[in-house]
């Protein structure tokens, strides 16, 4: 039924096809080409990293902490540039990118963290409404999306309530509803199930793994052990800014 509800979302009304995991994907949705990050204290965050990330891909980047994932993320939202080298993302290349672009690329990118940052004083439906007005979107798709958008991940009941009534899992379920609602091209998930009991956790890879079957890329950031273990999804390692481990099928393979 998720898939169903993802295949319409994604393509706005128009069903689109399932990925076929069995055929092989040409078209790169991530590429970090050359890319070296240094920051004030001339401490390389990341040493010449060069990835590519195919869409429909599900990527689990994980490493120690200081390992360079943070600053991984934050040149893909362009929070911070590179000090040498390309981003691109679908071929749009992101260290060149002026101010006033980022909040349209942005839109084409989901987010979703450990702690939430649900808005206290909404709603589960103002929440998720919210990603929508910060664009202007009109009311009518507002009106739209926000149901799909929750019932993707299970809450159509919970949309009045507010985010001290819901559970953990359920106000990351709010997170993800809101990361979804503008049908982003690719899914970034920090830590998503850092502060959640093993059983909810679970729930919530399987709707991000729901998500990824249906089109989107995913790439998630975390120290999971059991949860990148059991899901044989490609794992991308990382050590003192640099990628040291690139696995199709791989392991976590750290102690924490």
């Amino acid at each position: 039924m998720i898939q169903d509800i993802l295949l319409w979302y994604n393509g706005y009304g128009e069903r689109q096809s399932v990925v076929n995991e069995n055929v092989e994907r040409v078209e790169v949705m991530i590429e970090f080409i050359d890319v070296n990050k240094t920051y004030d204290n001339k401490q390389y965050a990341l040493s010449n990293i060069n990835i590519s990330i195919e869409k429909g891909e599900f990527v689990f980047l994980v490493g120690p902490s200081g390992a360079g994932k943070s600053t991984f993320i934050k040149l893909l939202l362009k929070e911070v540039d590179p000090t040498s080298g390309t981003i691109k993302l679908n071929d749009m290349v992101v260290n060149e990118l002026k101010r006033k672009e980022l909040p349209f690329y942005r839109r084409k990118i989901g987010m979703v963290f450990q702690d939430f940052r649900l808005i206290p004083t909404m709603s589960v439906y103002e929440n998720v409404a919210f990603a929508l007005r910060v664009i202007e979107a009109p009311y009518r798709d507002i009106k739209k999306k926000v149901p799909i958008a929750l019932s993707l991940v299970g809450l159509s009941s919970k949309y009045k309530q507010f985010p001290h009534e819901l559970s953990g899992g359920e106000q990351q379920r709010v997170s993800l509803a809101r990361a979804l609602v503008n049908s982003p091209a690719i899914l970034i998930a920090d830590e998503p199930t850092g502060n959640l009991d093993p059983d909810t956790a679970a729930d919530i890879m399987n709707t991000l793994n729901d998500i990824n079957r249906a089109g989107t890329t995913v790439l998630m950031a975390t120290h999971a052990k059991d949860i990148v273990d059991n899901m044989k999804k490609r794992v991308v390692a990382m050590e003192k800014g640099k990628v040291v481990r690139d696995e199709a099928r791989g392991k976590y393979e750290y102690e924490d």
